[in-house]
């Protein structure tokens, strides 16, 4: 067989086993579920940590939401981190003063930087994580901190539901494919022991398992929570702690992708011991860095496509592959009533994914600070901020 097939084949099949393979196989492997031991009337003393950069727009709502969720209040701290704004964040964490809200301002360093200079702040059993854009269920951190009660858990985080421009929830709302199929896996990995990361915006931890993230550290949500992994406690999802944010513009996301691809790439280089042997390693492969693997792997089957010996297969192929990239390139262009448009639009969304995890190793190469950026989401013009 010639090289350019075993090439083909090879990369073609570790493609499919991270897009097909490894999904079927997580809906049928056999486990026994690891339960957690959660007691609803567990419930830590906590800090809230949340790291802001401009965030005047959400920052008001979003303090009032922390304020008035359904954990005692004796129990809880808030702690703004203003990652030097310039906008009115200070001053209106500033206001909150009165009612326990802690403000510390540091010069613009990144989320990490902020970060570190809130957990040196903390105090109390727990940590919880937030971002400043979406609004939490009142009930949510009660369920993150009632996880805690089992002595396994060192990392919990729930679920964000993505909201429609009106702000309508639930099955309702327009979640992507992608967003569901991750909260799936999350919920299977959980259940056999332990997620790799934990959504940003909705994390809490175990104090005493903070360290202070290195500089310029692009995903927090991953190596805050791997440090408990790695010392044999479980990272867990709780779908009953539930967040709610809206989706982000179409074509405005792409820097957040790059951000979040590149942060696994860190998370690789600052543990090392991942990629070795250890109890998820199989899932750890196929779910995460197959991620970046993907689109290496894809690129060497088009490549080897090329070079395959003459025959009707080659052609169909080709044509295959032109098919692909003209739907992902005319995406833009076509009208939503138009037959194909869904298939287009998945196919751009495949591409752009794929071309985000290809250049994400440019974090190597660049500072991680300037892949910061802020976020716009897709909500109706007159509809209020999340509160």
């Amino acid at each position: 067989m010639e090289l350019s097939v075993l090439v083909f084949l090879g990369s073609l099949a570790l493609a499919a086993y991270f897009l097909a393979g490894y999904p079927l196989w997580l809906r049928f492997f056999p486990y026994r579920s690891c339960a957690v031991g959660k007691d609803a009337g567990h419930t830590p003393s906590v800090t809230v940590l949340m790291a802001v950069h401009n965030g005047e727009e959400f920052l008001e709502a979003k303090i009032e939401n922390l304020l008035t969720l359904d954990y005692p209040q004796d129990r809880l701290r808030i702690v703004v981190i203003s990652d030097g704004s310039t906008d009115e964040t200070e001053a209106i964490a500033r206001s909150f003063k009165a009612r326990g809200v802690d403000l510390v301002t540091v010069p613009r360093g990144g989320k990490a930087a902020a970060l570190n200079a809130g957990l040196a702040r903390a105090v109390g059993e727990l940590i919880f994580f937030c971002d400043v854009r979406q609004r939490i269920d009142p009930l949510a951190l009660r369920h993150l901190a009632a996880n805690f009660a089992d002595p396994r858990i060192g990392a919990v985080t729930g679920e964000l539901r993505i909201l429609k421009p009106d702000g309508a929830v639930g099955e309702q709302a327009d979640m992507d494919l992608y967003w569901r199929y991750e909260l799936w896996v999350r919920a299977r990995h959980s259940a056999i022991w332990s997620l790799f990361n934990t959504t940003g915006c909705l994390y809490a931890m175990r104090r005493g398992l903070c360290r202070p993230l290195p500089p310029h550290t692009l995903g927090d949500d991953a190596v805050l929570p791997l440090g408990a992994y790695l010392q044999g406690l479980r990272i867990v999802f709780d779908p009953q702690a539930i967040a709610y944010d809206y989706a982000t513009q179409s074509g405005t996301d792409w820097k957040r992708r790059m951000r979040t691809l590149s942060g696994m790439w860190q998370t690789y280089r600052i543990y090392p011991r991942l990629l070795l042997p250890h109890r998820m390693w199989l899932h750890f492969f196929a779910h995460k860095l197959g991620r970046l693997l993907l689109p290496w792997a894809l690129l060497t089957a088009v490549v080897a496509s090329l070079f395959l010996p003459e025959s009707p297969w080659k052609w169909a192929i080709l044509a295959g592959e032109a098919a692909f990239f003209t739907a992902a390139l005319l995406d833009p262009a076509l009208p939503r009533a138009f037959p194909l448009k869904r298939v287009a639009s998945l196919c751009r969304t495949f591409l752009v994914m794929n071309v985000a995890a290809f250049l994400s190793v440019k974090v190597f190469f660049v500072s991680p600070l300037s892949m910061w950026g802020t976020t716009k989401v897709d909500r109706a013009a007159d509809a209020p901020p999340l509160d």
